[in-house]
């Protein structure tokens, strides 16, 4: 039986399948805002980034069919996630001004802001899936894009967040195929350049026993691991130099680990279709560099 959110950032929010529109609240629940942080962040918030722009996304609140209760908690909570995410990335936008090459906005805020969605909308799927139709779709409202003048976002968009916390859209969002089967324990991709290495844990060999009928989209986002890593790798080498001290940690090992949350989500919802979830495999997420 499905029951109404709670209003959350005075936003009216249709939902799919006929359900009654609830409104969510722009209060973030009790234990989800981080400390010292606004529970409530409206739209004039983000207007005031005049000089670099405003990131505005599509609004994913208004796209959920009916939320069944017993997992309205967690989906409204992921929901003042992507709120909070919108937010941190607008300030990154404003501390950050002046940094990196041409292309800085879209590698260091645009994509992993795309790939912090991308994990958070799996989850919100992945919570009403236990005991409805999971909803399709949603990782396609993961890219955001600028507005450079600072103007209205579009209507449907949502134009800020509330306070705080990821590479192509299009591998994570399709689970594209990469080169090599399996995960890269040890990283790959070291060069000569003194950029270092990235390694990340070996997904596969943490894996339960894979169904047969799982088999395909498994090894399929084995693979994407694959290729993830050596992107990063790429990339490390492409940017030697450029950014302040975090910059590899910000744009490259923290674009990673979401990118990784989200892959490692779909092998684990892939198997608990016919068998049990593997749980804590997010837990295998985050990359190291190795000089």
């Amino acid at each position: 039986m499905s029951r109404a959110l709670p209003k959350y950032n005075k936003r009216r929010v249709g939902l799919a399948g006929g359900a009654a529109a609830v409104a969510l609240t722009g209060a973030v629940i009790a234990g989800t805002a981080l400390a010292g942080e606004s529970s409530d962040s409206g739209g004039a918030d983000a207007r005031t980034l005049a000089g670099p722009g405003t990131i505005s996304c599509p609004d994913v609140a208004s796209q959920l069919p009916a939320v069944p209760a017993s997992a309205q908690a967690e989906v409204t909570r992921n929901l003042a996630l992507l709120d909070q995410q919108i937010a941190e990335a607008n300030k990154r936008l404003v501390d950050t001004v002046g940094q990196g090459g041409p292309n800085f906005v879209q590698n260091a805020i645009l994509g992993p802001l795309e790939d912090k969605r991308i994990a958070t909308v799996n989850r919100i799927a992945t919570a009403i899936g236990r005991t409805a139709d999971r909803p399709a779709g949603l990782d396609s409202l993961a890219p955001c894009s600028l507005d450079a003048q600072g103007g209205p976002a579009a209507p449907g968009e949502e134009e800020t967040g509330g306070a705080g916390a990821a590479a192509p859209p299009a591998e994570d969002a399709g689970g594209d195929t990469g080169a090599g089967g399996g995960d890269a324990g040890a990283g790959q991709g070291g060069d000569a350049t003194g950029a270092g290495t990235i390694s990340c844990p070996d997904v596969a060999s943490q894996l339960p026993a894979v169904p047969a009928s799982a088999q395909a989209e498994v090894t399929r986002n084995l693979a994407l691991l694959d290729q993830q890593i050596a992107e990063a790798n790429k990339r490390l080498v492409d940017t030697v130099g450029q950014g302040g001290p975090n910059f590899v940690q910000n744009a490259i090992l923290g674009p990673l680990e979401d990118k990784r949350i989200a892959t490692v989500n779909r092998i684990a919802t892939a198997i608990g279709r016919t068998a049990d979830r593997p749980a804590g495999l997010d837990s295998l997420a985050a990359c190291t560099l190795t000089k």
